[in-house]
């Protein structure tokens, strides 16, 4: 049996990291976690491009290093999140990030909707952005050619349609 890879994508503050460890729990199967949060929630100082890119190695890393039986992983965030992070906050993105984030390959990736309040937290920046953040994370993976869906409920709802989604496959 093929191995379900599914990425959970999306702006800041849509509940990526909620998500994905509810579906882990609920298949019961392991999760690739968000580097970022744990590398800037370490930083002492502002983060520059350098520190984007050492968050997408290492993001990589982790999604190379995790092996396992079950039929299924889940992993929080993907490259495309440190892609438009950096055309977000920098202008541009380094041409080897771009190409690795359109080599990425995964069953689904669930797009996270803007339909859940804003929770505000010492690493978020963009709560006025989230419409633009959103469509240009939809652009992309209309794009990308990449099998995607968009995950939208508030509280239950949420997981209970993504689970669907993942049961549609």
């Amino acid at each position: 049996q093929t191995m379900i890879r599914i990425a959970v994508t999306g702006p800041e503050s849509t509940g990526k990291s909620s998500l994905v460890s509810q579906l882990a729990q609920h298949y019961g199967c392991p999760f690739v976690p968000e580097y970022a949060r744990e590398y800037l929630t370490n930083l002492n100082r502002p983060y520059t491009t350098r520190d984007v890119e050492t968050i997408a190695r290492k993001q990589m890393e982790l999604e190379d290093s995790i092996s396992s039986n079950s039929k299924n992983i889940y992993y929080d965030t993907d490259l495309l999140v440190c892609r438009i992070w950096m055309e977000v906050v920098f202008g541009s993105c380094p041409d080897w990030l771009i190409a690795e984030s359109r080599k990425q390959r995964y069953s689904l990736t669930l797009l996270m909707n803007i339909d859940i309040p804003w929770e505000a937290d010492p690493l978020r920046e963009h709560p006025h952005q989230r419409e633009l953040l959103f469509q240009k994370y939809l652009d992309a993976l209309k794009i990308s050619g990449r099998p995607f869906a968009v995950v939208s409920g508030i509280g239950d709802d949420r997981i209970q349609n993504a689970i669907q989604l993942i049961a549609d496959l």
